[in-house]
């Protein structure tokens, strides 16, 4: 599955919108993550980070759910140094929001799952 199209993932056979799971770094982040069609949860975290285990199952359930409606794009920080400058990490994990190639929202910390589907939701819109 390409890191970035037009449009997004569909099954070949029933068509239906496949979850859209994607990493970036430094060179490809615009591409990947700012150019996107649809809104995108972008994950910056680091192997080293129990928190980013523990929120990064819960994120790519979230990716499964919304399908379609949502994009979800891992950043390894120390990988990805001028993204770490460029949003002021200064925690793992830390989640934005982009719509439209802006940041409409961050949250600094792991998140349980009905909390975090909440923020997306009540972010994004019901749209989502």
């Amino acid at each position: 599955m390409p890191a970035a199209a037009d449009g997004g993932p569909v099954c070949g056979n029933c068509h239906r919108p496949l979850p859209w799971i994607a990493e970036a770094g430094d060179e490809d982040f615009a591409e990947v993550a700012e150019h996107s069609s649809v809104p995108v949860i972008v994950d910056l975290w680091a192997t080293w980070c129990a928190p980013c285990r523990t929120v990064s199952p819960v994120l790519e359930h979230l990716a499964r759910e919304l399908a379609g409606r949502l994009k979800l794009v891992k950043i390894d920080i120390d990988r990805a140094p001028k993204i770490q400058e460029r949003f002021a990490v200064r925690a793992v994990p830390t989640l934005l929001l982009m719509r439209d190639g802006k940041v409409i929202d961050q949250r600094a910390g792991a998140v349980p799952a009905g909390p975090l589907r909440t923020w997306v939701e009540g972010t994004l819109g019901r749209d989502t």
